[in-house]
């Protein structure tokens, strides 16, 4: 960790794209030791598909738009003030149901998770479909077991 704080105004951060949702970088694993947070800027239709984690936690806030948040046997059409907090082991699952691009904040602990979507966009970036073997050994090596198919958009 760097030990040094940090202060980003609205829009600041950097990001990468996920085929249309961009993940914009709010604190990152290498500042910070007890959590990292995003800003998701999901495409219409975006969809994680339903897994769960065996020690991250996540706490969901929707800012802006609609999402569909999903944790154990509880299914909510969120709007903005909605939170959606996941301990580690119980399945979930965050999508963007509507025609329109809606955000949310994401904040996981322990930091470092974000990670995973630095390297999700690199194996996004690739054309043609995505490499389901790759994002498969990507989501084991991140503590991320798929429950549910994922959909090529």
């Amino acid at each position: 960790m760097s030990g040094h704080h940090v202060l980003l105004a609205a829009g600041e951060g950097n990001s990468v794209s996920l085929r249309g949702t961009e993940v914009i970088f709010k604190v990152r694993g290498d500042q910070a030791d007890g959590a990292s947070c995003l800003e998701f800027a999901a495409a219409p239709g975006f969809d994680t598909g339903f897994h769960v984690h065996g020690k991250l936690e996540e706490t969901f806030y929707v800012l802006e738009g609609e999402f569909q948040l999903s944790a154990g046997d509880q299914v909510r059409r969120a709007q903005p003030g909605s939170v959606m907090f996941v301990p580690p082991g119980v399945p979930h699952c965050f999508s963007n149901p509507t025609d329109a691009p809606a955000r949310l904040l994401l904040v996981m602990s322990p930091s470092g998770f974000d990670r995973y979507f630095t390297e999700l966009a690199e194996i996004l970036a690739c054309s043609g479909p995505p490499d389901s073997e790759a994002i498969a050994a990507l989501r084991r090596k991140y503590d991320t077991e798929q429950l549910s198919s994922l959909l090529a958009r």
